[in-house]
């Protein structure tokens, strides 16, 4: 090999050393990025739910978990219902909801068919910030009713018509909603956590 040969070939390792070096630090650097979870405290939620008011639901934060998919968390009370009347609900065409109860207990209905139904307008914030795309309507009967109460957990995919039909005193629970379309805007903390 001539001395040539040879200065090309170190020079070919130093330069691809420095490339696997420069890629390594890049990747670590980037891995060192990534937050490793967001957390939404149990002062982040009672700050929130003091901001309900006349509202039933309020987002508290949104992620982006990865591959497209964003997660809210929203608070939620529902008063008393006075029973007898047409079961209203709704279906949030892409996001799927968890359903986590805080406090208070309560029937909800789950799937069956929908008459009456009306698009929540683009605008309106329980699409822009809430649940994404969504109708209500009146529920049609076949739907499935289970009582729930602190500590339970029911999941609603999404499509799927859901209401409270009866509610003694309240329900405080908490949502986790699913947004494989990312419809909800990732990043989103609310207001009152500033």
């Amino acid at each position: 090999m001539s001395s040539g040969q040879r200065i090309g070939s170190a020079w070919s390792l130093l330069v691809g050393s420095a490339l696997v070096f420069l890629l390594l630090i890049w990747g670590t650097a980037a891995i060192a990025q990534e937050p490793a979870a967001v957390d939404v405290t149990a002062a982040e939620i009672e700050a929130v739910y003091e901001t309900l008011g006349d509202s039933i639901d309020k987002q508290i934060r949104i992620v982006d978990i990865g591959s497209e998919t964003n997660v809210g968390v929203g608070i939620l009370e529902r008063g008393a219902t006075t029973p007898g009347g047409p079961l209203r609900g709704l279906v949030h065409h892409d996001v799927a909801e968890i359903y986590y109860i805080l406090e208070g207990s309560g029937t909800l209905v789950t799937g069956g068919a929908m008459r009456d139904i009306r698009e929540l307008p683009a605008d309106n914030g329980a699409v822009t910030h809430l649940v994404g795309p969504s109708s209500f309507g009146t529920s049609a009967g076949g739907g499935v009713e289970r009582e729930v109460g602190p500590g339970d957990v029911v999941v609603i995919p999404a499509g799927t018509f859901h209401a409270f039909s009866h509610i003694e005193s309240r329900v405080k629970y908490l949502s986790f909603r699913v947004d494989p379309e990312q419809k909800l805007p990732a990043g989103y903390a609310n207001p009152a956590l500033q």
